[in-house]
């Protein structure tokens, strides 16, 4: 492309139609966003190649790694400003918010926390025995929030988007998320109005692994297994401690007691968490996979590449605007670029 090129006293150098044709530095406002787009995909050094097969035209590795940072920063200055709330608040179906961290290989930093907002349409209802043969709904909307710092930020930076989607004092949000402490202080501090529900496969899990610990063969592990998971599905903390109870009174003087009471103390900072039939029986939903599948096919498999490491100024605006480029907001990005 040829343009004519002068120079001003006041300005230095400059194209006049540059701001016109939508043109900043070396590319178009449409090549930003292929570059972009992948970038966030694909190594820099892997999406110089795929521009070149799908578009025939070669962007060096080093333009694209400096122009997804730069789209990637523009996206998360924008934040306060973007259009997306009012659809947000008007689409249907009730709020969960899910909150969950990710492994980043940043200097000096590991995690990279996510918190993922959506509204989802009741589904089926279900009993305790199709509780997870269900498929729910896909979400009318979402949005999230990605960074790399400590929680307290972090916090702040959830409670802003919160405000700003008028989630804060919604009188029906539901916050779900693993058994990780930070998560329910940030949920009490930022949602204090929201109730919490402990994602179910982490509870399950940690079931699994106290029965394996209490020793045996599989079979009779899948048999210890069972009635913990009937009664926690069926009747919440009451069903799980009368059964909890039972597993004590029947344990043979042989057999350790610490898996138990691993499992007694790690139910116990949950006391409120675990109604499921509550949920399920209405088709809603009682696990916090929507944001941990996020986490491992948007953030670990961009992000965790083998030799790769990340500036923390970096690492999170990247990280957000993958997780934004699969929602209903992504058109809103480029055309406000």
């Amino acid at each position: 492309m040829h343009r004519p090129y002068l120079w001003d006293p006041a300005q230095g150098g400059l194209f006049p139609a540059d701001e016109l044709l939508g043109v900043d530095g070396l590319l178009t406002r449409h090549a930003r966003r292929l570059v972009t787009l992948a970038g966030i995909d694909h190594s820099f050094a892997r999406a110089q190649q795929v521009r070149a097969e799908f578009c025939g035209w070669e962007v060096d590795d080093d333009v694209i790694r400096q122009t997804t940072h730069a789209e990637a920063r523009r996206v998360a200055d924008q934040r306060p400003e973007r259009n997306d709330a009012m659809p947000f608040e008007k689409a249907d179906g009730e709020i969960d918010v899910l909150i969950d961290a990710g492994k980043v290989h940043a200097h000096g930093v590991a995690g990279c926390e996510v918190r993922l907002f959506l509204k989802r349409k009741p589904g089926s209802g279900a009993t305790p025995d199709e509780w997870d043969q269900r498929d729910l709904p896909s979400p009318t909307v979402r949005a999230v929030v990605a960074a790399i710092e400590e929680a307290e930020h972090f916090g702040h930076r959830l409670r802003r988007e919160s405000d700003r989607l008028n989630v804060t004092t919604h009188p029906s949000v539901t916050v779900l998320g693993d058994g990780a402490e930070w998560i329910w202080n940030l949920a009490s501090d930022h949602l204090p109005q929201a109730a919490g529900v402990l994602d179910i496969y982490h509870l399950l899990e940690h079931g699994g692994r106290a029965m394996k610990g209490m020793g045996g063969s599989e079979e009779v592990i899948r048999t210890r297994c069972a009635p913990a998971r009937r009664a926690v599905l069926r009747e919440g903390k009451s069903g799980f401690e009368r059964w909890l109870g039972g597993a004590f009174a029947e344990l043979s003087t042989a057999t350790s007691m610490e898996p138990l009471l691993d499992l007694a103390a790690y139910a116990a900072k949950h006391p409120t968490r675990s109604g499921y039939a509550e949920r399920f029986a209405p088709g809603r939903s009682i696990g916090s996979g929507a944001v941990e599948g996020g986490i491992k096919q948007l953030l670990n498999l961009r992000m965790k590449r083998t030799g790769a490491r990340w500036r923390v100024e970096h690492a999170g605006p990247l990280v957000k605007l993958r997780f934004i480029n699969q929602t209903n907001a992504q058109q809103l990005l480029w055309n406000a670029a």
